[in-house]
């Protein structure tokens, strides 16, 4: 039976983070994604970063290559979209498994690093919502302060 948090199928997404040797994260409120790169070698541990979006799976793969020109481009790059803040999915336990995932595979420097780049994500969907809210660049208001009479 699939764990369900909030119509989501947690125990699916677990699975694609266990398993996918390239997986890019679309959040909901932010334009970034997130770049997984689990493969490793003796000289190249797994690769988590805040990375720009793009315009198509081919330009993704340039991105790859050139942020690990040693690796070989993976056979595909998974992309999982995660429609809801990134606390949530620290709160629903997939936060912690991809830490895991990534220690258990480049020792722990990757928890220092798993912990930055959760903070530059909760930093980046803050600022997003602050935009929105005060009519930001890229956003209008509703509504306009009248004068004071």
């Amino acid at each position: 039976m699939a764990t369900e948090y909030g119509g989501l199928d947690i125990d699916e997404m677990g699975r694609v983070i266990d398993e996918a040797g390239v997986l890019v994260i679309r959040f909901h409120v932010i334009s970034q994604r997130l770049l997984v790169d689990a493969r490793i070698t003796d000289d190249d541990p797994p690769l988590i970063q805040l990375v720009p979006p793009v315009s198509s799976a081919e330009e993704r793969y340039r991105h790859l290559k050139q942020l690990r020109p040693t690796m070989p481009l993976p056979e595909q790059i998974t992309v999982l979209s995660w429609p809801r803040y990134v606390e949530v999915m620290r709160d629903a336990g997939l936060w912690r498994r991809l830490e895991e995932r990534l220690i258990s595979l480049g020792g722990e420097p990757l928890a220092d690093r798993c912990r930055e780049v959760f903070e530059e994500v909760r930093s980046a969907e803050r600022a997003e919502v602050v935009a929105a809210i005060l009519g930001g660049e890229g956003y209008e208001s509703l509504w306009e302060r009248s004068a004071a009479r």
